[in-house]
């Protein structure tokens, strides 16, 4: 019973969220009578009493609205007239009117999960709402019913150029390397030892057996069906939306075709036509993804500059066939990711409305409504100095600023002034994580910049946050080397010393910091960091439920045999990234190879022979649990949810072989990954579930891009639909003793499209490929990343489209004979 109440109160938690006409807002889990006397509230640590005692309505916290926003240091003016409220702080202005759920934040429309209500004369609203909208955070203790109100976290800013220097200066101290004395045990992580024979010997060492890594992988959510008759990218976050190569708005086709972006007429697909060609010949910018909504194309690529501001610069003297070619001065260059706004009004001429640039290397993106947030990773070092300017020290730091440019604002790469960057205390990075948001219906309001000393290497998303995390190594301390003895006066026998001496192998720890920023309208602000032990594999292996963080890691390493093998772990964090429950030592000696969070469970596969499923549950997230697990061949590298029962796992079949002449252990076996799979498992047990259905394509050597990036998937349970470009490898004259082992020869290349359902499982419906027969004749035993690739698949009602660079196929969504086609013009 105690721990039902509390579960329950970890969910009341959530209190309420506001959502910015992003979608739905977090469910509610609590139910009960309008009462609330015994929830206490803290604000900054220190006990807070209000005019009223905070009121609980089916499950989320309401608090008088004067007493909570006055001690946030709001401005508060009631309208008796109109029964409304106006908050203002700083330049933030919020409006709330008393019996509705609809709101205001600097004029742009909110809607909150809890109508605002008089009692008593006291305006009563979520708190959540108005703690959050003021800049701190709301934090739930569910042993002593407790709802914290705290300031977001504060970092120390870089502040000067010689700073940063001796920043980058201590995080390249080295980490390990420490002397021992002789004979002395092996540390946490393992220690190696070293043999040193004479100055002119070499140093004998253990070499360490590398496990191969798997390809990442990611998720997908259809468009609504029932608001928009088309397909959407398959994205992790309903309601977020990721960048793609190619994307529809149930009209026409947008796509990243080379260096240019093609925009084509799809409807009707009896009349495709190109509409228009956006390129970008002779410019340093490549497009690589890109967004599209009813308004606007936004295309995120790379470009590159000279350290010295100056970029790429064209042949002045050429034959015809170079002078659209760019030669890369030799000189240090500086990349920049660049996004770059259209107004798609007309599709015939897409107008440019802005372009914005940070400076770096492209991590990640997410569009939410018209807000587009932008990650990049800028190395921080100060190897070159830029020579441009008048080569004094302040030239020096401001050319080795990051920068960013916004076209709003001003045509120039502006620099962040020192004053202005962050820096994590504990980060080893020597790169800057920049984050940049816009909000596309505010041509007006200048790009909202932010950077960190400290990078990200991989996003997670929810419609409120996002969450960059980093790996981080953390130095095992050894035992130091015995002092040195007394000199006798004898002489010195060469190398006798250095054998009475061992060095510690590179020992450390790893840790997954996770960086959490709040996301409103365009804009971000860092909220706080959190940290756990291990390593992550993509950014499925994160999410956020009802306020809480989750995370699986991977600790440890595959080839060992000791208690620093490798395992698997799942974590649950509140919101300030304050650990609240863990479920560690899952599958010792496998890695984790995809993960998927679905409402109240998570199901992970890991693998080193075979390939087990676990359900965990996270009902209480105090304490996870494994509820039941599935041991088969092969393995998954994503995980789709077909159903609240059931989901689809895409990887390979792996066989086992033994291991001839390992005398040490003459059981081992080792797994060969075979042709791709595709599974339905079923956990309406979840205590035991079950593969209900496979299907198996190709042999040794089959790929799919769907393996390692989740956009490449469409799936449909509503239109029994499931595709995905393949490259099918296949044996000829399969059934040799070596064929476990034996990769297969060039088959095919195009689009598997699946029927699905619970009672028939996998039914092929076609295979759909542009090659033509005379590039299958020409096919040797590989394959090539020809224009001929089918890369995406979507449909626009009754139409199924496969793209690739050099051709777009539309087929009956029914019966897939073809409808049309439309030859793609080439450069």
């Amino acid at each position: 019973m105690k721990k039902a109440m509390l579960t329950a109160m970890l969910m009341l938690v959530m209190l309420a969220t506001v959502t910015s006409g992003r979608g739905t807002p977090s469910p509610v889990h609590a139910t009960g009578a309008e009462s609330g006397e015994d929830i206490r509230i803290t604000l900054f640590g220190e006990p807070f009493s209000a005019e009223r005692s905070p009121l609980l309505v089916d499950g989320v916290t309401l608090v008088p609205l004067r007493d909570i926003a006055e001690a946030l240091g709001a401005e508060v003016s009631w309208d008796d007239g109109a029964k409304s409220v106006k908050l203002q702080k700083g330049a933030s202005e919020i409006r709330i009117t008393v019996g509705s759920a609809d709101a205001a934040k600097n004029g742009e429309p909110l809607r909150l999960e809890a109508v605002p209500r008089l009692i008593g004369g006291v305006t009563m609203v979520p708190l959540r709402f108005i703690g959050e909208s003021f800049d701190a955070l709301i934090t739930w203790n569910g042993g002593t019913r407790t709802v914290a109100i705290d300031r977001l976290q504060s970092l120390p800013a870089v502040g000067s150029y010689d700073n940063l220097k001796t920043l980058l200066d201590n995080a390249r101290q080295p980490m390990y390397g420490v002397a021992v004395r002789a004979g002395a045990v092996a540390g946490a992580e393992g220690m190696t030892s070293v043999t040193v024979q004479d100055q002119a010997g070499s140093a004998a060492f253990n070499a360490k057996t590398e496990s191969p890594q798997a390809p990442a992988s990611s998720t997908m959510k259809m468009k609504g069906e029932a608001a928009a008759d088309y397909s959407a990218t398959n994205t992790q976050v309903e309601g977020v939306d990721e960048s793609d190569v190619i994307k529809t708005d149930g009209a026409y086709l947008y796509q990243v075709n080379k260096d240019r972006v093609v925009i084509t007429q799809a409807v009707p697909a009896t009349e495709m036509k190109v509409a228009s060609v956006i390129g970008f010949e002779g410019q340093s910018f490549r497009p690589n993804e890109l967004y599209v909504d009813a308004k606007y194309l936004v295309v995120i690529g790379s470009t590159s500059r000279g350290a010295d501001g100056t970029g790429p610069m064209p042949m002045s003297e050429a034959s015809d066939s170079l002078t659209k070619k760019m030669i890369v001065p030799i000189r240090p260059m500086l990349t920049t990711v660049k996004a770059i706004v259209y107004d798609i009004a007309d599709k015939s001429a897409p107008k440019m409305l802005r372009e914005v640039e940070l400076d770096g290397d492209y991590v990640s993106s997410r569009k939410i409504g018209a807000a587009l947030y932008l990650i990049a990773n800028k190395n921080a070092g100060y190897a070159y100095a830029a020579k441009s300017g008048d080569g004094t020290p302040a030239d020096e730091a401001k050319s080795n600023a990051p920068a960013y440019r916004d076209s709003a604002v001003s045509g120039e790469s502006l620099p962040l002034d020192y004053k202005d960057i962050r820096y994590f205390p504990d980060s080893r990075e020597t790169s800057y994580m920049l984050v940049g948001g816009i909000n596309l219906d505010r041509v007006d309001q200048p790009m909202d910049v932010s950077a960190y000393l400290g990078s990200g290497q991989n996003i997670f998303a929810s419609e409120g946050n996002l969450y960059a995390a980093v790996t981080k190594y953390e130095p095992v301390r050894a035992e130091p080397a015995a002092a040195p003895q007394a000199d006798t006066g004898a002489p010195a026998t060469p190398g006798a010393d250095a054998l009475k001496s061992k060095i510690a192998a590179p020992s450390y720890e790893t840790k997954t910091v996770v960086y959490k920023f709040r996301l409103e309208q365009g804009k971000t602000k860092f909220v706080t960091q959190g940290d756990v032990p291990g390593t992550i594999l993509n950014q499925f292996s994160m999410d956020e439920h009802n306020g809480l963080f989750r995370i699986a890691t991977t600790k440890g390493d595959m080839w060992r045999t000791d208690e620093n093998t490798s395992k698997n772990n799942l974590y649950t964090m509140d919101e300030a990234l304050k650990p609240l429950g863990k479920l560690e030592g899952i599958a010792p000696g496998e890695r984790i190879y995809s993960v998927r969070f679905m409402g109240n469970r998570a199901y992970m596969v890991t693998f080193k022979n075979t390939d087990p499923l676990f359900a965990i549950d996270l009902t209480n997230p105090a304490a996870p649990t494994v509820l039941g697990a599935l041991k088969i061949p092969g393995y998954s590298d994503y995980l789709h949810p077909y159903d609240e029962n059931h989901l689809i796992g895409f990887g390979k079949e792996t066989v086992e072989i033994p291991v001839k002449g390992d005398t040490a252990d003459p059981t081992r076996t080792i797994a060969y990954y075979q042709g791709m799979k595709i599974s339905l498992f079923d956990v309406t047990d979840v205590a035991n579930p079950v593969e209900k259905f496979k299907e198996m394509i190709g042999d040794r050597g089959t790929e799919s891009e769907l393996l390692r990036n989740h956009k490449a998937l469409l799936f449909s349970k509503e239109r029994n639909l499931l595709a995905f470009p393949v490259t099918v490898m296949e044996i000829p004259n399969k059934g040799s003793a070596n064929s476990a082992t034996a990769y297969g020869q060039f088959s095919f290349q195009g689009a598997y499209v699946y029927g699905l359902d619970l009672t028939n499982g996998f039914q092929l419906k076609a295979t759909l490929t542009h090659m033509t027969a005379e590039d299958r004749q020409k096919a040797g035993g590989s394959w090539y990343n020809s224009d001929r690739n089918v890369e995406r698949i979507l449909y626009i009602g009754d139409t199924l489209y496969t793209l690739s660079k050099g051709l777009i196929r539309a087929n009956d969504l029914s019966t897939l004979q073809e409808k049309g086609s439309l030859a793609i013009p080439q450069k």
